[in-house]
């Protein structure tokens, strides 16, 4: 059996600011089912829950070398859902309202990938491979690489470092060499962390990695491209050899329409055009909109930022998509232009628009049961959650032809029936309102919608078949 250790820096259940969570949530649930010895560890945050800091236990303590500085290091343990979470404490990095953005960051991050090493000869559990995510944990592959290659215990040990979102690469001052991550200043001379006169820590994931993911196929191609690349397209084609893309999937004990405790009705393939008409009904009546059941329901549950596509929707929004007989509810925030225009919009036009400036787990669930059509119209989506949930749910997504869109949504065939949505091509506001009006022209049509729905509900994006494509990684790396 492979030993895995899966290196996040947030993970569902116990604190998520992002799409990482619900991966370091929900993967090793599933590669455990499938007979993987996976262990998950991240950094004890103070905004985990009371509730499982109560069921923590302390298996061990000791000191980190932050710098010159011996800085205190605990790992305590919890089990939760069959899954074993270790937990790297130190209040003086940790204990803090939220988990980035701090001038620090780099010092926190570097203590929580040495913590992670120096815990390791300590515990029960030496892993065949080391999972890594993100710039968060990119310095684990470096120190470990680079300092305890030799060592009886860490030589054999082989990593995987997924890139969930290459824009964000956690660079920082190349001070930091000495003065926190305790590094030769070889691995900046040399290129393997340096990053235009800066230290970068993605970088670093990658160069040291045995083997790199992303989270989609069509993703792993697109940031080989300088459009895509963000600065480090030359290093990945250098490593195209051993790198690809493993499609997301998303926990179906939590996104399930048949048993989802958070929508109105319960409803499953063989009665979700009634059932989502009665979830519709329902919503309506709660977000003060008018009760239709003929009415299209268009739905946006996104960050309302300009890389989410949310500047094409604004093109189009007033001049066009008002002037056709749906409703639109927005759920998210974000740049405060996207939201006042949102804002604005549904106030001028209080019957066809609810804006919902905030983020709710519960409302969301009650958008994707009840909306019809998802729009998701991304400048770049690595893999992207909201359309694998509205498919599910029988919510037929918009979406544009990049990364893990591409990869999820299949263009509705007129002539086969086949598809379970519809896409667009380049990054333009008018391909997206022909799209959205070829899928609201399919949507008067009865039958064929239900087909659509039909198959978009039995599309399998649930993790066993993502967990299967990492089980067989590992096995190939350990051997």
């Amino acid at each position: 059996m492979v030993k895995v250790l899966f290196v996040a820096s947030e993970a569902v259940p116990f604190v998520k600011t992002g799409g990482l969570a619900d991966v370091a949530g929900s993967l090793p649930k599933e590669l455990r089912a499938q007979g993987v010895d996976v262990r998950v560890v991240i950094p004890k945050y103070q905004s985990i829950p009371q509730k499982y800091k109560d069921k923590m236990r302390l298996l061990k303590t000791g000191t980190v070398f932050i710098g010159w500085r011996e800085q205190y290091c605990g790992v305590e343990y919890l089990e939760y859902e069959g899954v074993p979470t270790y937990f790297i404490d130190n209040e003086k990095y940790f204990k803090r309202d939220g988990l980035y953005g701090y001038e620090d960051d780099a010092e926190r991050f570097a203590f929580f990938c040495r913590g992670i090493l120096d815990m390791l000869p300590q515990l029960d559990f030496v892993p065949d491979i080391i999972h890594c995510n993100d710039w968060h944990t990119g310095m684990l592959n470096v120190i470990l690489k680079t300092q305890h290659a030799q060592n009886d215990i860490f030589k054999d040990i082989r990593t995987v470092y997924t890139i969930h979102n290459l824009r964000y690469q956690g660079v920082f001052g190349k001070d930091i060499i000495s003065e926190v991550l305790n590094l030769n200043w070889d691995v900046y001379n040399n290129g393997s962390i340096e990053f235009y006169e800066a230290v970068n820590f993605m970088k670093g994931g990658i160069v040291y990695a045995d083997y790199v993911t992303t989270v989609s196929n069509t993703y792993a191609k697109e940031i080989q491209y300088e459009y895509y690349g963000e600065n480090l397209d030359g290093l990945l084609r250098s490593r195209a050899e051993c790198l690809s893309g493993i499609v997301n999937g998303i926990d179906y004990d939590i996104y399930n329409p048949a048993t989802d405790d958070k929508i109105f009705i319960p409803y499953n393939i063989d009665n979700a055009v009634t059932g989502k008409i009665e979830n519709k009904l329902k919503l309506q009546e709660e977000l003060g909109l008018p009760v239709r059941r003929d009415v299209p329901m268009l739905a946006i549950i996104s960050r309302l930022v300009g890389p989410k596509g949310i500047d094409l929707v604004n093109h189009i929004m007033e001049e066009v998509l008002m002037q056709e007989d749906i409703q639109l509810v927005v759920l998210g925030t974000g740049e405060k232009q996207y939201e006042d225009f949102f804002k604005a919009m549904a106030w001028k036009y209080p019957k066809k628009v609810s804006a919902n400036i905030t983020f709710s787990d519960e409302l969301a669930h009650k958008i994707y049961a009840g909306a019809d059509i998802f729009i998701m119209p991304s400048q770049y989506e690595p893999c992207g959650i909201g359309q694998l949930i509205a498919l599910h749910y029988g919510t037929i997504p918009v979406v544009r032809e990049t990364g893990g869109l591409k990869d999820t949504v299949e263009p509705y065939n007129k002539y086969t029936g086949t598809g379970n949505g519809f896409s667009f091509t380049n990054y333009n506001a008018h391909e997206l309102l022909f799209t959205i009006k070829r899928a609201l022209g399919s949507y008067e049509a009865a039958n064929i919608w239900e087909g659509i729905v039909k198959n978009a509900m039995e599309t399998d994006f649930s993790w066993r078949q993502s967990a299967k494509q990492y089980k067989d990684l590992y096995d190939r790396l350990k051997k």
